[in-house]
């Protein structure tokens, strides 16, 4: 199965940071979504992705992932697909690993060309706002489905994804809608979230796997 490991590392490092969301119930999703970015700093838990595309005019999943993940910012996390195939995307501060363990192939892009503008930026990228509010629009979008969305739009004209929806419940992420520029978009659900997890010195030192082929990007 030919595995689409750019669009992967993107959206997953888009959503590794939301495990950290306090619990402020009473606070619009806006303001929710930036006291996360300015208060948390790290968690744990598990995911499941699901890629959409548009048939007849009616969403279809088209390919169902889940696996785990780790993060502390900024710019360090572990993002493990387990289902239906093993890869990992890790990212230590510096640069960004995309092991896939069919291929033993290890790709390593620096960290900051690897996000750029995109979405995972305001998620991992910093810990306060200013950088919020730089490169990114947001607005209010309501409930739905009984979470309470916001919607973030990058004020860059060259990213790859046009808007990234985040929907809360009770304080907490829930799922986040991701679509891009050619009209496909991913959902993401994340669960057992583990806040402010002890984490190693060493935790998210990347080791090569013994034999693996690496390229840098």
């Amino acid at each position: 199965m030919k595995k689409q490991t750019t669009m992967m590392a993107k959206i997953a490092a888009c959503v590794i940071a939301l495990a950290l969301m306090p619990a402020l119930a009473s606070a619009s999703a806006v303001d929710q979504f930036k006291s996360f970015v300015t208060n948390n700093k790290s968690a744990r838990g598990e995911f499941t992705q699901q890629q959409v595309k548009m048939v007849d005019g009616n969403p279809k999943i088209s390919k169902t992932t889940s696996g785990n993940f780790i993060f502390s910012r900024p710019g360090k996390f572990i993002w493990a697909y387990t289902k239906p195939y093993e890869q990992i995307l890790q990212a230590d501060g510096d640069k960004l690993y995309i092991y896939d363990k069919d291929l033993n192939q290890v790709t390593v892009k620096a960290l900051g060309n690897a996000l750029g503008s995109s979405p995972a930026a305001i998620l991992f990228g910093s810990a306060g706002t200013a950088d919020l509010d730089k490169n990114f629009s947001f607005k209010e979008v309501g409930a739905k489905q009984g979470m309470e969305w916001l919607e973030a739009t990058p004020k860059a004209k060259d990213t790859q994804f046009e808007r990234i929806g985040i929907g809360m419940k009770d304080g907490v992420p829930v799922a986040l809608e991701l679509r891009d520029n050619f009209g496909q978009f991913s959902i993401l659900t994340l669960k057992n979230l583990e806040k402010n997890p002890s984490l190693k010195t060493d935790e998210f030192k990347f080791i090569v796997p013994a034999g693996a082929d690496v390229f840098r990007q």
